[in-house]
């Protein structure tokens, strides 16, 4: 078998090269397509088709036999059954020819020497743009299967958002795929279904193809674990026995308190899928005989107020349970699926589930963005759907720009492909779907990048709420934003989407490095200035040497080295000067770097022992982190600080700071009643922010002692805050705490 590195997990049922001297390349005559069984029954599909395109189809299938005459599929059929099983489902979604043709020839261009040019002039640029799409990244070599396989997902959601044709040939590729793995290997067998699983099945949800998503779930669930799959379809099969009497009961109590009502309607039981019943019975940790909603009842309608008649009907026969009533109807899924679901009490005390649709419905629940093919009268809806379910693909792309990792990418698509949604609404009346468990933030990222990067709180149904605030369905959400807001990165702990988590890593990589960029420049042109130049004089020659010899192609970049501490901004400034890097400037010694502490993530303060302004204070340059600050007497650097000298710049508070500083207070008072109490209405009223307390409980008796972290703006406010809190008669003694390690 043909194998490169960096090929996905349809390597399994490539096609086997066949050698020159193999006895199918002995072969003269070729069969006859026409005595194929298979090849007719898919000819007679296509009579959907004008007998000028049904042609082209016939040309597409002898030029693929062609190209893949000689190879064989690891079960010994010849190649060609698998791109004609491929084509004849999508023969069955009645799609254009163009979409027909490509799924003849989706293998081409892997698998075989021709080339999309050759597609193109044979068929047409959009069957070769379509078989592109399909084709996977076969050429590159990647340093991981997992690498290989976000990189083919991007490649196919790119060409997915372009034509949606590609999407639909794919999952009728992975589904037949899944049908004849009896001769792959186990380990790729379940490889291959996890990944159908954790994509692929998801994808066909979402793009409503109700009944291929549960063909592909319960493949993957027999190819995963198939003796599990066994014992739970034989335990299905006997419960369809037992159960068959109570389930004609309750069908024909349905029939009959329709006809009733006067209500004309088409009702079918039907049984929940395998996968579908394995996963509720594992969440849930039910047996099977557990498990008593494994069948349901679908009701069919002419119109949509039938359908609520219906609904009415059927409450006024069976109880309904609390909280189980979903109205699709007026708030459809995202994937335009439409119905009403109901849970009833029937005979015996049996839960069991009814949906009712309209017919229209049904088309869309069960062939979801492929109705717009299949039935004509719906082209309308069906349009609609096509241009949400693009705009969906075109946001997962969103996702890559945003985060630029591949494989970080993949995980934020998994996450959204999931179909568990709530429904909110916006102070406008706007509907936004969100994946269960989604914050407030996840909303504001939702409506628009900017909102998110700027929200501060949020009103839930008309009440102030904090940002991680999980909602629920029917919620009514407004978010409070401000110009000068920022994301936080302990929002990453909270958000839910995909969207939210990219857009949030992507602002503060973007802010780190803007930072950086900032500090960067501070300290070179600080070590400039001691050499005796100003940054602005120097000679545009200067930066190109630099720029040549460290690799970067912009000023900014080199800043940002410094900033992070990938470059000692000494060096740099000896550089610009064309002087060696050994040699001692000539000016006066470098003054110290002026801090505010304002700068952001590229400057830390140390939380060992906390500076704040007033402290004298000296820095260090780590990479990656940028500037640390510690205070001079810090008891934690002084073995390092005294062992590397030259790491250590001089830094100095600007006169006014400009944020507020934690320091840790250590105080011991009275075990009196109410001193706590005292404390902290001391430390409110001087105006300063209590961040933390923690009272230490290995010393009970007369005396107690608490740790208090505060805010305060600098030395003098702690100094005042002390102060007042040493005039408590409780108090017995207090020292600021800089006794932790970093």
């Amino acid at each position: 078998m043909r194998r490169e590195l960096g090929r996905p997990v349809e390597d399994a049922l490539a096609p086997a090269s066949v050698s020159a001297d193999s006895p199918a390349s002995d072969l003269v005559v070729f069969p006859d397509p026409e005595d194929d069984p298979a090849y007719r029954v898919f000819i007679d599909s296509l009579s959907y088709l004008p007998p000028e395109e049904i042609a082209t189809v016939r040309d597409a299938y002898l030029f693929s036999e062609q190209a893949h005459r000689g190879q064989r599929r690891l079960s010994g059929e010849p190649y060609i059954t698998h791109p004609l099983a491929v084509a004849g489902a999508i023969a069955e979604w009645q799609m254009d020819v163009e979409g027909v043709v490509a799924a003849l020839l989706h293998d081409v261009m892997e698998d075989t020497a021709v080339g999309k040019r050759t597609i193109a002039e044979r068929f047409g640029e959009p069957v070769a743009e379509l078989v592109d799409g399909l084709s996977k990244l076969d050429k590159i070599e990647f340093q991981s299967h997992e690498e290989a396989q976000a990189e083919n997902f991007r490649k196919m959601l790119m060409a997915m958002a372009r034509d949606l044709r590609v999407v639909l040939i794919k999952l009728a590729d992975r589904h037949h795929n899944l049908q004849t793995m009896a001769a792959v290997r186990a380990d790729k067998r379940r490889r291959i279904a996890r990944e159908t699983l954790e994509i692929y099945a998801p994808i066909a949800n979402r793009l409503g193809l109700n009944k291929l998503y549960h063909e592909l779930q319960d493949l993957s669930f027999e190819l995963i674990y198939p003796m599990r799959a066994g014992v739970l379809a034989r335990a299905l099969k006997s419960a369809r026995g037992n159960r068959r009497e109570l389930l004609s009961r309750i069908l024909d109590g349905i029939r009959g308190r329709l006809r009733e009502a006067r209500i004309e309607a088409q009702v079918v039981g039907r049984e929940k899928s395998l996968y579908s019943i394995y996963r509720k019975m594992i969440e849930k940790r039910l047996s099977f005989s557990q498990v008593l909603d494994v069948y349901g009842f679908r009701v069919l309608v002419k119109d949509v107020p039938t359908a609520y008649l219906a609904l009415g009907a059927l409450h006024a026969l069976y109880k309904p349970v609390p909280g189980k009533f979903k109205d699709y109807i007026a708030i459809p899924k995202p994937n335009g699926y439409q119905s009403l679901h109901t849970t009833l009490i029937g005979p015996h005390g049996t839960p069991f589930e009814v949906q009712i649709r309209t017919e229209s419905m049904d088309y869309v629940a069960q062939e979801g963005i492929a109705s717009h093919w299949l039935y004509k009268d719906n082209e309308h809806f069906g349009a609609d759907l096509q241009q949400k379910t693009t705009k969906w693909f075109q946001s997962l792309l969103d996702l890559q720009n945003a985060s630029g990792d591949t494989s970080e990418f993949f995980e934020h698509v998994k996450v959204d492909l999931f179909p568990h949604e709530i429904y909110v609404f916006t102070p406008k009346g706007k509907i936004i779907p969100l994946p269960r468990g989604a914050t407030a933030i996840d909303l504001a990222y939702a409506v628009h990048t900017d909102i998110g990067n700027h929200c501060v709180a949020a009103q839930i149904n008309y009440k102030p709420m904090p940002l991680s605030t999980e909602l629920t369905n029917g919620d009514r959400v407004e978010i409070v934003t401000a110009a000068d807001a920022h994301p936080n990165a302990a929002w990453l702990g909270s958000v839910k989407t995909g969207r939210a988590r990219s857009k949030i890593r992507h602002y503060l990589k973007s802010a780190h490095h803007d930072e950086s960029t900032a500090l960067g420049e501070k300290m070179l042109d600080q070590e400039l200035r001691a050499l005796g130049v100003v940054a602005s004089e120097l000679p545009v020659s200067s930066w190109k040497n630099v720029l040549r010899d460290s690799g970067n192609k912009l000023i900014k970049e080199v800043y940002a080295d410094i900033g992070l501490g990938f470059r000692m901004a000494g060096v740099v400034a000896r550089r610009l000067l064309a002087r060696e890097e050994s040699r001692e400037p000539a000016g006066k010694p470098p003054a110290a770097l002026v801090i505010r502490g304002t700068e952001g993530m590229s400057v830390q303060f140390a939380p060992c022992c906390q500076p704040i302004p007033g402290d004298p204070i000296i820095g260090s340059i780590w990479k990656g982190k940028g500037l640390v600050i510690h205070t001079h007497d810090c008891p934690a650097i002084r073995r390092v600080r005294s062992a590397r000298p030259a790491k250590w710049i001089e830094v100095e508070w600007e006169p006014e700071p400009g944020k507020l500083f934690s320091v840790r207070l250590r105080i011991v008072l009275q075990n009196t009643v109410g001193a706590l109490g005292r404390i902290a209405s001391e430390i409110s009223r001087s105006g300063t922010n209590i961040e933390h307390v923690k009272m230490d409980e290995k010393h009970p008796g007369l005396y107690t002692t608490l740790h208090f972290t505060v805010q305060v703006t600098s030395r003098t406010s702690l100094a005042r805050l002390m102060r007042g809190l040493r005039r408590l008669p409780e108090v017995v003694r207090i020292t600021r705490d800089q006794g932790g390690a970093e």
